[in-house]
């Protein structure tokens, strides 16, 4: 017989140690991957769970605003969707009017400048001087942060 034809020596394998158990269970782990989610069995023909719509509300500040002048004084859900109506209605105006300002004045952007003049036109008296006043000091204290 040459050597050629000899097949190498086969090693039985050795029994299994509890050691070597976890480090063969590691080995047999699969890739991490997406998995996808089970379904149920008619899932098909249910309905869907409807999404909550994310309205943008005004709520939250008027609460906050609330508290900073009368701590101790709640809202009714009626009056804050009052309140609430009422900014918006407000912010229309105001955004309607400083887009016309700036419309005139051959303007692309709507600046501080507008808003001012258009809360000095659409607000009455001295409710107008309270909101540039207060404006001004947020502004002011916005641009030195």
């Amino acid at each position: 017989m040459a050597k050629a034809d000899k097949k190498p020596a086969e090693k039985k394998p050795a029994e299994k140690t509890p050691a070597a158990e976890p480090a063969a269970a590691a080995e047999k782990k699969p890739k991490a991957g997406k998995k996808l989610p089970k379904e149920p069995a008619g899932a098909g023909d249910k309905k869907k769970k409807r999404s909550k719509k994310n309205v943008e509300t005004y709520k939250i500040y008027i609460f906050k605003v609330l508290k900073q002048v009368h701590p101790d004084i709640g809202i009714s859900s009626k009056a804050m969707g009052i309140m609430n109506s009422f900014i918006n209605d407000i912010f229309e105006k105001l955004a309607g009017e400083s887009s016309k300002l700036a419309r005139y004045n051959k303007k692309p952007t709507i600046t501080s400048r507008e808003i001012q003049t258009a809360v000095r036109l659409v607000l009455p008296g001295e409710l107008a001087k309270h909101a540039v006043s207060e404006g001004t000091k947020a502004v002011t204290k916005f641009t030195s942060s």
